[in-house]
């Protein structure tokens, strides 16, 4: 049952539905309030006129055989039957009367027909087991019963009425599927351009037409794109400028430092420092190249995954604790995965270090997790060290920032999340980061398995 009500959360959730099935809510109330008070008010004319041909019925009827020869009467009374559908009983007093359901239909009409016919007008809706709508009447000192189809006094126009209500609620619903659809269109275009933003994709412009609003609404997106393009290229080409120029001197720097006069000990930690400031600047580049223009192909993650790992093991005092699963695939580009997991191993080098203990301990795992009938990919990297401050969480996924130093007394540029957030949303991931319960920073990764061509 709860997969079923799964499968149903676009009801829930579609703009275009929501506003659909509330117009054909209000149409179909409007139909039936209409419905009900024409039925109400055409009763009483309806009555007016039905009774007013049953008095005419009789009244003829009984003129033509109150002045018919006798020998005729039989001839008459064949042609009434067979003609008009009119059929003539003598009214004994053994009849089995049947009294006529008290509709308000015929609550309405007795009381004409009464007024027309005599107040001694009997009715019934069923003599001797025969089913009618029967009216009494006299000729001089004799007593007949007048029998009518039941299907005159049905309101003929019931069907009809039934038939043209359900035609203009299908052109109704028709036009309110319309009308949600002229609705939800340019919202849906404008939520997906704003999707793929969130991506670092560049959607194509949106179309300036339609009502004012709309077109004042795509105007201004497009504008708002239009700057955040040249924002991004003006930020990527003074960061790899800066970043370019930065590591001209820093050669020369490592130069003089391979040459100089200088102790072991001064020499090491002068290319320490050297080689931080080369890394910073890597990732530098790293964040200032646009993600939008990579090609995707089918790619084994499980493998990638386990290339980063062994290349790991050039850090000292790494432990990795692996439970990778085999055969993974997702659609993605190979060396911007790669920067991923390398960020993050990297990460956990610097950050990552447990108290009192020189051995930093990383847990990686890779599997497959299925979610409302989807398949997709869990990974996830723990290390064991202090974690993070909660209040620090929110914002470690931005540009130039970085935790508490107090967890490792480390440096560096602030980037090294950052990237990894842009690469997993250009992929169409999701990233997620806390502190597990019995110590350490989690990063869980969750991305789309690429099923088999």
């Amino acid at each position: 049952m709860r997969d079923y009500l799964n499968g149903l959360e676009w009801l829930k959730s579609g703009l275009f539905w929501r506003t659909f099935f509330m117009l054909a809510a209000l149409v179909t109330a409007s139909m039936i309030a209409w419905m009900s008070n024409f039925r109400t008010l055409e009763t009483t004319p309806r009555a007016q006129q039905l009774a007013a041909q049953i008095v005419s019925i009789v009244t003829i009827t009984r003129a033509a055989l109150a002045h018919s020869a006798p020998e005729k009467r039989q001839e008459l009374l064949r042609d009434l039957a067979t003609k008009e559908g009119v059929q003539i009983y003598l009214l004994e007093d053994s009849d089995r009367v049947e009294e006529p359901e008290l509709t308000p239909f015929f609550l309405e009409s007795s009381p004409l027909m009464k007024k027309g016919l005599g107040n001694n007008t009997r009715f019934a809706s069923q003599i001797n087991g025969i089913s009618g709508f029967w009216i009494s009447f006299d000729i001089e000192d004799d007593h007949y019963w007048l029998r009518l189809e039941q299907s005159r006094l049905d309101p003929p126009i019931g069907q009809q009425l039934l038939s043209w209500a359900v035609l203009t609620l299908f052109l109704t619903l028709l036009g309110a599927a319309i009308i949600s659809k002229l609705i939800n269109d340019p919202l849906s275009r404008l939520s997906n351009a704003a999707r793929a933003v969130a991506k670092g994709k560049q959607p194509p412009p949106l179309p300036q037409k339609g009502p004012k609003e709309i077109r004042e609404t795509n105007l201004s997106f497009n504008s708002m794109m239009e700057d955040l393009v040249r924002i991004e290229s003006d930020r990527s080409i003074i960061l790899a400028g800066i970043s370019h120029d930065l590591r001209t001197p820093l050669a020369r720097m490592q130069l003089e430092v391979e040459m100089a006069n200088l102790s072991d000990d001064a020499r090491t930690g002068m290319q320490s420092d050297l080689q931080q400031m080369d890394d910073i600047i890597s990732q530098f580049l790293d964040y200032a190249k646009p993600l939008d223009k990579v090609e995707f192909e089918r790619i084994n993650i499980s493998e990638v995954m386990q290339q980063v790992i062994d290349e790991a093991f050039r850090f000292q005092n790494l432990r990795l604790r692996t439970a990778i699963t085999p055969d993974i695939h997702v659609n993605g580009n190979l060396t911007e995965l790669k920067r991923l997991f390398n960020n993050i191993v990297e990460n956990a080098c610097r950050y990552g270090k447990t108290s009192g203990s020189p051995v930093i301990t990383l847990d990686v795992q890779c599997s497959r997790k299925n979610k409302d009938r989807k398949l997709g990919i869990q990974i996830s990297f723990r290390d064991h060290g202090l974690g993070v401050p909660e209040q620090d969480l929110v914002r470690l996924l931005r540009p130039f920032t970085r935790g508490d130093a107090s967890r490792s007394q480390a440096n560096g540029s602030g980037l090294g999340l950052a990237i990894v957030d842009r690469i997993i949303k250009s992929h169409g991931g999701k990233l997620r980061i806390y502190n597990h319960a019995e110590g350490g920073f989690v990063i869980v990764i969750a991305l789309q398995e690429s099923k088999e061509a």
